[in-house]
């Protein structure tokens, strides 16, 4: 598939996880649960400022975080690019996608309120992709990480000055990666970071049975 054909969804950093933003998401989900296409894309950008979260309560956070969840288990090859100063909502989406490009110049901060950080599940996915240690600055201070150590880090995949282009040659890449499969291996793969062998082992020899089906019913008669 081309990337003009992957549903696409632009997230603006400033603004809070309203309703319209988890709608806005759980429409995008929606297309790709009912058999769309394979990769689903995010253009993400903006940063909160010290307001952000005037008139946003817990509940509303939580419809975020689950939409987000949601966005997170796709059957589909999902993609973000990063632009500019990108926090808030943009950072949340920004970290949830499989494979993720930045343009250079692009900071990923964690919105603080001038006493602390905001303690969504970002900051749980950063310390989760980083590590505590590499994450600390970030989490504690709300120091951004900036294009270029993002890269480093393992944040983004890669740098780009023509998002298009870079988006178009993963799209290429991947676009047939998708599907019930592709969710399962990134569901072992988020587990493996945290769950005890013995516990995992099970997950792991479901997911081989499942392969060693499949392989079979491909087999000639």
């Amino acid at each position: 598939m081309t990337v003009d054909e992957a549903p696409t969804l632009a997230v603006d950093g400033r603004r809070p996880p309203t309703a319209v933003a988890v709608k806005e998401l759980a429409a995008l989900c929606d297309r790709v649960e009912d058999g769309g296409p394979a990769v689903a894309v995010l253009r993400v950008s903006g940063a909160p400022g010290a307001d952000w979260t005037d008139g946003l309560d817990t509940a509303q956070v939580t419809k975020w975080e689950r939409t987000l969840r949601r966005f997170e288990r796709l059957p589909a090859v999902t993609v973000a690019v990063a632009a500019g100063d990108t926090g808030g909502t943009a950072l949340d989406a920004f970290l949830t996608a499989d494979l993720r490009l930045a343009a250079p110049g692009a900071r990923l901060v964690l919105p603080s309120d001038g006493e602390a950080t905001w303690p969504g599940m970002a900051l749980f996915r950063l310390v989760r992709l980083l590590g505590a240690g590499r994450a600390r600055r970030a989490v504690l201070f709300g120091d951004p990480i900036g294009a270029e150590q993002a890269l480093a880090l393992g944040l983004a995949d890669d740098l780009t000055d023509d998002p298009e282009a870079g988006l178009a040659a993963l799209t290429a890449r991947y676009g047939e990666a998708g599907g019930s499969e592709l969710a399962v291996r990134r569901q072992l793969l988020l587990d493996a970071a945290t769950t005890p062998f013995e516990d995992a082992l099970g997950s792991h020899l479901a997911a081989c049975d499942r392969a060693l089906r499949r392989t079979t019913a491909r087999e000639p008669v």
